[in-house]
């Protein structure tokens, strides 16, 4: 099923087109990471699927109801985390979350409870009856995505989530964005810092001026994608090098020294019989080590137009 449908999105800006001709779709259950360059639109995308921007053309669903004709509908099924938020400064973070509470319609009974469960999931639980205004740039993000959740949102849209955070932080919030998921929700993260977004994103959605690059399920881009191998070989010699350029999937980038770095694009047991058959012929191996791509060579690789759409 899915849970956003974009279809022709235009959105202009009264001196600049920012978005053009703009489609995709995202799945129930997935986190996409949004990605690109400043500029490219990700922010305004974000704001026009939340229903905060009026769309020039072109049409957005979200659980299949449109939010041009549903905006109220579509933000009561949606909990949106900006890039930069206000918040009540003179009100506790207990008074911020049921205010959010109450006016998300959570039914009175439910509210404390509510409110206790998401601050305890977001790390807030110990500082309720602290001001807003006394909170370090960390907690003021906690806090802001606490707001998001606070009633249990279908679709949770967060804009840069981690700025600001410290390491322990951005470790929290990775986890918790895990048992989301596993929750099933369907999660879309934009954000900078791509080695965060591969802790837990399952897609990647690619804007580059204002339109679709590139999106991709890293799974799928995983399997096709070659990974590099450093294989180190003591006294290595022309022989070696000549084995070596003969298997099957490997492709030899360059030797520094004993160590011989390779693009290769077999499997698993594939590089098990690569290995099996350099020790078999008596090749001196020390070291053999493989790095799988990340999502920032994923990145690099679509942006760069080294792959293709699945």
């Amino acid at each position: 099923m899915k849970m956003v449908e974009v279809d022709g999105l235009n959105f202009e800006y009264p001196d600049k087109k920012v978005l053009h001709d703009v489609s995709f779709s995202i799945d129930q259950g997935s986190v996409v990471a949004l990605v690109g360059p400043n500029g490219a639109g990700k922010t305004t995308l974000l704001r026009c699927i939340v229903a905060l921007e009026k769309i020039h053309s072109g049409k957005i669903t979200i659980g299949g109801m449109d939010v041009t004709d549903h905006p109220r509908e579509v933000h009561r099924m949606t909990g949106y985390l900006s890039d930069f938020f206000g918040l009540y400064e003179g009100l506790s973070l207990r008074q911020c979350l049921t205010y959010m509470a109450w006016s998300q319609k959570i039914p009175g009974l439910d509210v404390t409870k509510q409110v206790i469960d998401v601050a305890e999931e977001v790390g807030i639980g110990k500082i309720l009856e602290q001001k807003a205004q006394t909170l370090s740039r960390g907690y003021r993000q906690r806090l802001g995505v606490a707001l998001a959740l606070i009633h249990d949102p279908r679709l949770l849209i967060l804009d840069e989530p981690s700025s600001g955070m410290d390491p322990d932080a951005r470790i929290a919030l990775s986890r918790m964005i895990r048992r989301l998921h596993k929750s099933g929700k369907t999660i879309i993260v934009s954000s900078h810092i791509l080695n965060e977004l591969e802790d837990y994103c399952t897609d990647m959605l690619v804007i580059k001026d204002g339109r679709v690059a590139e999106q991709v399920r890293l799974q799928d881009y995983a399997k096709t994608a070659a990974r590099t191998l450093d294989i180190a070989v003591a006294n290595i010699g022309t022989a070696h090098m000549s084995l070596l350029t003969s298997q099957p999937n490997l492709r030899v980038l360059q030797a520094d020294g004993d160590i011989v770095k390779c693009e290769f694009s077999g499997n698993n047991q594939d590089q098990q019989r690569l290995l099996q058959t350099l020790m078999a012929a008596g090749v001196p191996v020390y070291s053999f080590s493989s790095t799988v791509h990340t999502l920032q060579d994923a990145y690099m690789d679509l942006t760069a137009g080294k792959a293709t759409k699945p």
